[in-house]
């Protein structure tokens, strides 16, 4: 493990707490940010309707396909997930970056495939271009094979991630039978696949910006995974609405809702009829946004193919198959912040 005797030196423009944004954070005045975005009309989807028999199931089932096909995204209530371990796993998170430096930089590493590393940006001081949060990601399933290698810092962390991560790794499981049944497929599709693939947890911390419209807390982006559930303590995340001219629109803030994004495997595995979201972060002046995104996919090796129930004559096969895996290799070596080019880019026919 490293040393980091002079930490504060290691420490990013956003972690330092600068009265201005560096050069090297600001981005193309094209890609900048309004700071006054609409919001979303984003759908609202009670999952309690899964349980209360085949009429109600049905229509959940519909709106969940809607969605998918329309935003890529949705947020859901009812979704099984306590308050209280959501919150807790929110504080865990928030407690871990307010750790001293040295402490959290014994995690720091710029390489996508170490399975736990603190970091900031993309890929810290590589990139052209920075960005505005520092980040943990870690592996977490099944979570009592990874926990050793998380934070000991601070003390209930493991405890409180590790059931924040149990939970959200269930609820996956949820979302994806409903995805696949809402393409045709049966319930049980992919369930399997996902409660023994991969899950990866990333916190991120978005300190305030003193010019929140220079730069951004995340670039424009779409999920690498079948799925991600989110939880955020309050806006700032945007989505891309292409039923309106690709503009930009903030997600409302629903409290005890979590945020659900389609990822690049499942448009792959519906063979384009579910579109993966587009999305970006936006940063303010006085508010620190803290967020869990909970990444779910295959296996490390497992790869994602187009269903072979949804290719034929009249819609062909649109993509190729990929791992988990060939994205990590993909990141290594692309710069997705300057938007030229995606990993869904690379895996259409």
């Amino acid at each position: 493990m490293e040393s980091y005797e002079n930490s504060t030196e290691c420490l990013s423009a956003q972690e330092k707490g600068l009265n201005h944004v560096p050069d090297y954070y600001e981005v193309p005045p094209s890609q900048r940010p309004t700071l006054n975005s609409p919001f979303a009309d984003v759908p609202l989807i009670d999952l309690a309707g899964l349980y209360e028999g085949p009429t109600q199931r049905s229509a959940v089932i519909h709106s969940i396909r809607q969605a998918c096909s329309n935003l890529g995204f949705f947020q859901v209530i009812n979704h099984g997930i306590d308050e209280s371990v959501t919150e807790k796993g929110l504080a865990a998170a928030e407690e871990f970056f307010k750790l001293p430096a040295a402490e959290k930089l014994k995690f720091k590493s710029a390489d996508v495939h170490k399975p736990v590393r603190y970091g900031s940006s993309l890929k810290d001081g590589t990139d052209k271009i920075q960005f505005w949060r520092v980040f943990l990601k870690h592996y977490a399933n099944p979570w009592k094979d990874w926990i050793q290698f998380w934070p000991q810092k601070p003390p209930t962390y493991r405890e409180n991630m590790g059931l924040y991560c149990s939970e959200t790794q269930k609820l996956a499981v949820t979302l994806t039978s409903a995805v696949t049944e809402s393409l045709g497929l049966t319930p049980n599709y992919l369930t399997q696949n996902i409660q023994d693939g991969m899950q990866v947890i990333t916190s991120n911390c978005y300190p305030p910006c003193p010019q929140p419209q220079l730069t951004l807390g995340l670039p424009p982006h779409s999920d690498y995974s079948c799925l991600t559930i989110l939880h955020q303590n309050t806006t700032g995340l945007e989505i891309k609405d292409n039923n309106d001219n690709g503009s930009w629109k903030l997600v409302p803030f629903v409290d005890g809702a979590l945020q659900v994004h389609i990822g690049d495997h499942f448009e792959v595995l519906s063979n384009g009829l579910y579109k993966s979201v587009v999305h970006r972060v936006v940063l303010n002046s006085e508010k620190t946004r803290i967020s869990i995104a909970s990444l779910h996919s295959l296996g490390l090796d497992e790869k994602m193919e187009p269903a072979l129930e949804l290719i034929d004559e009249d819609h062909p096969k649109k993509y190729k198959g990929s791992s988990f895996k060939d994205f990590l290799n993909f990141l290594s070596v692309n710069d997705i912040g300057q938007g030229k080019i995606s990993f869904l880019d690379t895996l259409k026919i």
